[in-house]
């Protein structure tokens, strides 16, 4: 608009100029058409043969002036003569609100514009005739000047349409283009919102398009932050899935273990009620009550154990004899299990580190454990004592059967078995390696197993310093 404005001051200040230049032409030949000297009035006007009876003076017939031009010849502040030229080139008389309005500007000596009566806008100006007596008016009309400028204001008006139209539709076009990504980036939102995200497994496949999501734009910082949160949304419900999984499957479990002792313990106390007067019979049931008995409080206690670890209760913190820890539980080992080779491999210098001294011996005694229990008579099971520069490492290995591939993921998970029976061997409640690795962790060590047909390995790394209980985690 400012520039429309500007353009159509300067085009009307030259159109005016020209008009100017054309009137200054005009006003002086007709100074020089009329008569040095003339009568006084009023006589001149019927005897002096340039003014003729009629509408204005003769000098309108002039060659050279133009259609349209008024003129008036003012003598001592009154008009003698006015009038106009037509289109045809005939003379024409003005107003008497015309004459007036001439009369009006003869002491002016600048170009004047006036909306004469009857005619329209007009330039005129007004110029001493050559007697010194008289003043001559010319005026020409404006008519082009204003039809110039009108029709530059609808060119403008009519570009300005266009223009507008066409930044208004590129406007839309270019918004929508770069909203089109925003739109995609909602949309996501809106399929995430519809999936049942509060029950069962959950899965969140949906996520922005890479080219939605480049950090460059702003738009693409929004899908980026979209798509990392719907990662970390999908990672949380995956670990609550698996941990439903793994209570489900732990509940499930537990109450098969529970079941088979307490369903015993049931029956034996049915057959001593119908035996009462058996009383080798009767010991013999409350003997089988007791193991069972005795069972159930193992797999208890393991529970309340791995819920204590879980829970990230802080355990007993003083220095640990591993070499003396390492060597009871061998001997014990070896007392359990006769059948079975033992040997032990220990630094020359005792090894001492911080830890819950009870803990630690549990887990060198589960170990052992789960190799008396998996392995047959005559293996060989070896307990290995070694120290680095900031760990102690604990491995014991034995030359049995060894673990199948697939379960060598899962012997620290609860209850875990490499057979389809639920039965277990000595007594055992299927908890021992996953309180070792429960126990290895609250010490911030590392357990490890490797196995193949002949040899199997678990090594256990503990720090030698720095041992800090683990905070409490939600499981």
């Amino acid at each position: 608009m400012g520039i429309t404005a500007a353009t159509e001051m300067a085009l009307r200040r030259h159109l005016v100029a020209q008009l100017d230049n054309q009137l200054g032409g005009t006003s002086y030949r007709s100074v020089l058409m009329y008569p040095e000297k003339m009568p006084r009035p009023p006589w001149r006007h019927e005897t002096h043969n340039y003014i003729r009876s009629g509408p204005g003076p003769r000098f309108l017939d002039a060659p050279g002036q133009p259609a349209g031009m008024v003129a008036a010849v003012v003598s001592d502040g009154t008009t003698v003569a006015a009038g106009y030229l037509t289109g045809s080139g005939s003379r024409a008389a003005l107003t008497s609100t015309g004459r007036s309005q001439l009369e009006r500007i003869a002491g002016s000596r600048t170009p004047l514009t006036l909306d004469l009566d009857g005619l329209g806008r007009y330039r005129v100006l007004a110029a001493p005739s050559r007697n010194g007596h008289d003043v001559i008016v010319t005026g020409l009309s404006m008519g082009n000047v204003d039809a110039t400028m009108l029709q530059m204001l609808i060119i403008f008006g009519i570009v300005t349409v266009i223009a507008l139209v066409a930044a208004t539709t590129a406007g839309i076009v270019i918004i929508k283009r770069a909203l089109a990504p925003l739109r995609r980036v909602a949309q996501t939102a809106s399929e995430v919102v519809d999936l049942p995200l509060d029950r069962g497994e959950v899965k969140l496949p949906v996520r922005v398009p890479e080219p939605d999501a480049n950090p460059s734009t702003e738009v693409g910082q929004l899908g980026s932050a979209l798509n990392r949160m719907l990662d970390h949304i999908a990672a949380a419900l995956s670990a609550r899935q698996a941990s439903e999984t793994c209570v489900r499957q732990f509940v499930a479990d537990a109450s098969h273990e529970l079941r088979t002792p307490l369903a015993a313990i049931r029956g034996y106390t049915e057959l001593t009620q119908r035996i009462g007067d058996d009383p080798e019979a009767v010991a013999h049931a409350m003997s089988r009550v007791a193991s069972e008995t005795e069972r159930i409080t193992r797999l208890v206690e393991d529970l309340l154990l791995l819920a204590r670890l879980d829970s990230g209760r802080p355990l007993e913190r003083g220095p640990v004899d591993m070499s003396r820890l390492a060597v009871d539980a061998v001997s014990d080992a070896h007392v359990a299990g006769p059948d079975h080779q033992w040997a032990l491999d220990l630094p020359p210098e005792p090894v001492v580190i911080p830890g819950d001294a009870a803990r630690l011996h549990q887990v060198v005694t589960n170990l052992l454990a789960n190799a008396r229990v998996h392995t047959g008579p005559g293996t060989i099971v070896t307990t290995r004592l070694s120290t680095g520069p900031t760990h102690v490492v604990l491995q014991v290995i034995d030359n049995g059967p060894g673990i199948p591939a697939a379960l060598q993921s899962e012997v620290f998970e609860r209850f875990a078995r490499g057979d389809t029976s639920r039965s277990r061997q000595a007594g055992s409640t299927g908890l021992g390696l996953a309180i070792v690795s429960a126990v290895v962790k609250a010490h911030n060590g590392t357990i490890t197993v490797s196995s193949s047909p002949g040899y199997t390995e678990f090594a256990v790394r503990l720090p030698l310093d720095g041992w800090q209980p683990l905070e409490s985690s939600p499981r």
